[in-house]
C-alpha cells in the first residue's frame, strides 16, 4: 500500500526575511531570517522516490483491473450496466474530543444494489481542521456508514456508488 507523504509549507515569521551578508571575495551569504513556525517538508529523493511509487502502485493496480475484467469476459455492455453511479453529499459531524470521534452516519442509497458488492468513491472532503480519513464500513444492499478519523468538528463528503442495482437485473 502506497505511504501516503503529508506534504508541510517551511513558515518563518516574518515570511520571505533573509540576512545578506558579503564575504568579501564577490560572493553573498543569503540566510534565511526570522523565527521558523513550521518545518516544512524536504524536497529530496526520498520523498520524490515516495511520490514515484505511488504512481506506479496505482498503474499497476489499473493494469490489473484491466486483465482482470478481460479474462473474466465481461462484455462491454455488462460493465456498462455495472457502472451505474449514485451520486451523493453529506456532513458528518463530530461532538467528542480528539482522539475520540462519532462521526458515524448511515447513508440510504437512492436505488438499492443487488448486494453489498458495490464500490464507493469519495469525491470530496471538506472540513475546518484535521480531517484524517474518510471510512466506508458496512455496506449493505440499501445502504452503508461513513465516518472520518481526524479532530475536525464536521466534514462535508460527496461520494459516488458504482454498482449494479435491483433494476438493472428487470
Amino acid at each position: 500500500m502506497y505511504p501516503w507523504q503529508r506534504w508541510l509549507d517551511h513558515v518563518t515569521d516574518p515570511s520571505n526575511l533573509f540576512t545578506v551578508i558579503d564575504n568579501g571575495n564577490g560572493t553573498w551569504t543569503i540566510t534565511p531570517a526570522g523565527t521558523v513556525m513550521q518545518q516544512g517538508t524536504p524536497q529530496d529523493q526520498t520523498h520524490f522516490n515516495n511520490m514515484e511509487c505511488g504512481i506506479l502502485d496505482a498503474h499497476v493496480a489499473h493494469s490489473l483491473l484491466l486483465n482482470f475484467i478481460r479474462q473474466t469476459g465481461w462484455r462491454v455492455d455488462e460493465l456498462e450496466r455495472s457502472t451505474v453511479q449514485e451520486v451523493g453529499a453529506v456532513t458528518l459531524t463530530n461532538s467528542v474530543r480528539f482522539p475520540f470521534n462519532n462521526s458515524r452516519r448511515f447513508v440510504g442509497l437512492q436505488k438499492h444494489r443487488e448486494n453489498d458488492n458495490y464500490i464507493v468513491v469519495i469525491l470530496k472532503a471538506e472540513g475546518v481542521g484535521n480531517i484524517g480519513e474518510i471510512e466506508v464500513a458496512d455496506r449493505m444492499p440499501y445502504g452503508f456508514n461513513l465516518s472520518y478519523t481526524g479532530s475536525a468538528s464536521s466534514v462535508a463528503v460527496e461520494y459516488a456508488v458504482i454498482g449494479r442495482t435491483l433494476e438493472d437485473n428487470e
